[in-house]
C-alpha cells in the first residue's frame, strides 16, 4: 500500500473534531456541514447521533465525511432538531468501527451519546478497576470510561452524573453529549482543547472551531471557557462551573498547525498568529537567500510572515496536487519512490539557481523534511535553509495528539546541527520558545506571566498527572495505545 500523502505522514496528527446542535431544523444535515469544515481534525472515521424528541438515531462509519454522509437516505434517517457529530483521528484505541464516536449508551435515566476531543491520561487505570468490578467495555477508546462512570453513579440527573464522571478523569477534553431534550458541551479545567459556541436562528451550536460555524452561516457568540459546562435546551444556554479554577493551558500547537487558518481561537485569528510566528522567526533566524518557500499547505502563513519580516520574496516553490486519493496499491519499490511526487512537486522555475528558505511548521521524525530538501536540490536549488515555526518537538503529547514515542522524535535524539545534517539542509533553525510566546502577545516571552499555553511537546512541562504512563499501568496501556479521541 502506497500512501499518497508522503509529506503528511510525518506530521503530528490532528486530534478530533466535534459538533453539537440544539434547536435547529435538520440538525443532522447541519452537523454534516460542520464536520466537513472540521475534516482536517480527523480523517479516519465520522459519526452522528441525533434525537427527534422521542428516539435516538445514529450513523457511524470509517472514512471521510463525504464518503459516508453524502446520501439522503443516510442523513434522512438522522431525524430531529438536536444532533452531535464527531470526526476521528485515533490516539488511543485501534482504528476500528467499534471505536468510532459518538458513543451511545442506555443508562438508568435514559440514553446518552458522547463525542470527545482530547485524551484522558488516567483512562487505563479507571478501566482496569472497573473491569475488576464487572464492567464490560465494548471499545478500546479512552472515551468509553465516561459513560461507564456515569452508569455507576447512582444519584442525580444526566448533568450531575456527567459532572461526577469528569471529576474522576485526568487529561484534556472537549466533550459534546446529547441526551433527551438537551445537548451538553464541556471543556476541561485547563482548557487544553478548543470549543466555541454559536447561534443559528433560535438554536445553538457547539464546535471545535469557528470555521464550522462559518460553513453553517451561524453567528459566533464566544469560546466555551476552560472548566465550563454549557447546557443547550428549550431554555436556551445555561452555563455551569463544576470544577475548581485552574491555570489556563490552551494547546499552543492549535495556532501553529492543527486549527484551520480561517478559524479564530481564544479571540486570536489563527492565520494572523501564524504570520506573526513567521515574522518572529525571521528576526531570530534570518539568513541571506533569494526566496522564501512554504511547505504546503500548513507552512504558508508562517512563510508569508517570514517573507514580510525578512524582505525576501515569497514564492510557491512546491506545488500541491489536491486531487490525489489517499492511497493506491502498487507493489514495486520504483513506483513507490516516485509516489512522493504524487501530491507535491517542485516548481522548478522558482527554485532553480536560487538560495531558498523552506518554512514548515514542525519536524517530527525528520523523514518529510529530508524528502523536501532532496526535492529542492534536484530542482536546482543552490542552498536550502530550513526554518521551523515551532520549537523542537522533543516530547510526546498525551492530550489528544498522535505523536510518536519520544525515542522516535528527531529533536529528542539530535541537536540542531545533527538534525540539519540528517535532513541535508545547509542550515536549520526553529523559533525559540520565548519567540513563540512573543509572537502570541507575551512581550517578555514565556516567563512574562504564568504559562498561558500547554507547550509540553517542547518543554516536557505536562500540566496534569500522567497516571497511565506509570509502570504499574504499562500492561493495560498496551491494550489501549495501539493508536483517543
Amino acid at each position: 500500500m502506497l500512501t499518497t500523502n508522503p509529506f503528511d505522514d510525518d506530521k503530528l496528527k490532528e486530534e478530533c473534531g466535534i459538533i453539537g446542535i440544539f434547536g435547529v431544523e435538520e440538525a443532522a444535515t447541519r452537523t454534516v456541514l460542520g464536520l466537513h469544515a472540521l475534516q482536517h481534525r480527523g480523517q479516519e472515521a465520522a459519526g452522528i447521533v441525533s434525537h427527534d424528541g422521542d428516539d435516538f438515531h445514529a450513523h457511524r462509519a470509517m472514512g471521510h465525511v463525504a464518503d459516508n454522509f453524502s446520501h439522503h437516505d443516510v442523513v434522512g434517517r438522522l431525524k430531529g432538531r438536536a444532533a452531535i457529530g464527531h470526526v476521528r483521528y485515533s490516539t488511543t484505541g485501534e482504528t476500528a468501527l467499534r471505536n468510532v464516536q459518538p458513543f451511545f449508551a442506555e443508562l438508568a435515566f435514559g440514553g446518552i451519546a458522547i463525542g470527545h476531543n482530547g485524551n484522558l491520561t488516567n483512562a487505563a487505570a479507571i478501566r482496569r478497576e472497573m473491569v475488576k468490578r464487572g464492567s464490560i467495555f465494548q471499545a478500546s477508546s479512552d472515551t468509553e470510561v465516561i459513560p461507564h462512570l456515569m452508569a455507576t453513579h447512582l444519584r442525580g440527573n444526566v448533568v450531575d452524573r456527567l459532572i461526577n464522571a469528569l471529576h474522576q478523569v485526568e487529561g484534556a477534553y472537549s466533550i459534546v453529549a446529547i441526551a433527551k431534550d438537551m445537548v451538553i458541551g464541556v471543556r476541561d479545567p485547563l482548557g487544553v482543547r478548543p470549543m466555541v459556541l454559536g447561534k443559528l436562528g433560535d438554536g445553538y451550536i457547539l464546535a471545535s472551531e469557528t470555521c464550522a460555524l462559518d460553513i453553517m452561516s451561524a453567528d459566533y457568540i464566544r469560546d466555551v471557557e476552560a472548566g465550563e459546562m454549557v447546557i443547550l435546551d428549550k431554555n436556551g444556554v445555561t452555563s455551569l462551573r463544576p470544577f475548581s479554577p485552574a491555570k489556563h493551558r490552551f494547546c499552543v500547537f492549535e495556532y501553529i498547525y492543527f486549527a484551520r487558518p480561517d478559524s479564530v481561537m481564544e479571540g486570536v485569528s489563527v492565520y494572523d498568529a501564524r504570520k506573526r510566528i513567521g515574522a518572529e522567526l525571521a528576526k531570530e533566524a534570518g539568513v541571506d537567500a533569494d526566496v522564501v518557500i512554504p511547505v504546503p499547505d500548513s507552512g504558508v502563513p508562517a512563510a508569508l510572515g517570514y517573507a514580510e519580516g525578512s524582505g525576501i520574496p515569497f514564492e510557491y516553490g512546491i506545488i500541491r496536487n489536491h486531487y490525489v486519493g489517499r492511497t493506491f496499491i502498487e507493489p514495486t519499490d520504483q513506483i513507490r519512490h516516485l509516489g512522493v511526487k504524487l501530491k507535491h512537486n517542485a516548481n522548478r522555475a522558482k527554485v532553480n539557481g536560487k538560495r531558498i528558505i523552506l518554512v514548515d511548521d514542525s519536524i517530527v521524525r525528520g523523514t518529510t523534511s529530508k524528502k523536501i530538501v532532496e526535492m529542492m536540490r534536484q530542482a536546482g536549488a543552490t542552498e536550502v535553509h530550513m526554518r521551523i515555526s515551532s520549537p523542537p518537538t522533543s516530547y510526546s503529547c498525551f492530550y489528544g495528539i498522535d505523536t510518536p514515542e519520544r525515542s522516535k522524535l528527531l529533536a529528542a535524539r539530535m541537536d540542531i546541527q545533527e538534525m540539519a545534517e540528517f535532513i541535508g539542509a545547509d542550515s536549520l533553525a526553529f523559533i525559540s520558545l520565548d519567540g513563540l510566546y512573543r509572537a502570541m502577545g507575551h512581550t517578555e516571552g514565556r516567563n512574562s506571566k504564568s504559562p498561558q499555553y500547554c507547550d509540553a511537546c517542547f518543554t516536557g512541562d505536562y500540566p496534569t498527572e500522567l497516571t497511565d504512563q506509570s509502570t504499574e499501568n504499562v500492561t493495560q496501556l498496551s491494550l489501549l495505545a495501539e493508536k483517543s479521541a
